[in-house]
């Protein structure tokens, strides 16, 4: 059931979800959410560790060239857009009805997009 708030005269209303009762109503999760932050954090660190790889290593290299005009930057984007999208369904399966603390799982996902940040970055990434 939800509530409508604002002002009548115009017609301009805004809907809020009603207030939980406590006759057995489940409480509201942020499991499929905090999967989906913590995912793109996930798939962002694979991308850059994957084109760290793919720089440095020639069987690395050799195995991610899925497209030769390409060359191996299409399996490493491929390769990390396939995880990060594996990672979201795993996370969300084992979440969706679950409140995680997302304070956590935020600093986690953070960190790890600083760190494919830096990574990607070609004074750091020439230090591997």
């Amino acid at each position: 059931m939800n509530t409508q708030i604002g002002n009548t005269r115009t017609g301009s209303t805004q809907t809020r979800p009603a207030p939980a009762s406590t006759h057995g109503t489940a409480a509201q999760t942020n499991g499929a959410g905090a999967a989906a932050v913590l995912a793109a954090g996930i798939g962002s660190f694979l991308l850059a560790v994957f084109a760290i790889i793919g720089d440095k290593s020639t069987a690395a290299k050799n195995f991610f060239i899925f497209s030769r005009p390409t060359g191996p930057l299409s399996g490493v984007t491929t390769s990390a857009i396939v995880l990060w999208i594996a990672t979201w369904i795993v996370l969300h399966l084992r979440w969706r009805a679950r409140s995680v603390r997302l304070a956590r799982i935020n600093a986690i996902a953070v960190t790890l997009l600083i760190l494919a940040v830096l990574l990607t970055f070609p004074p750091i990434a020439d230090l591997f």
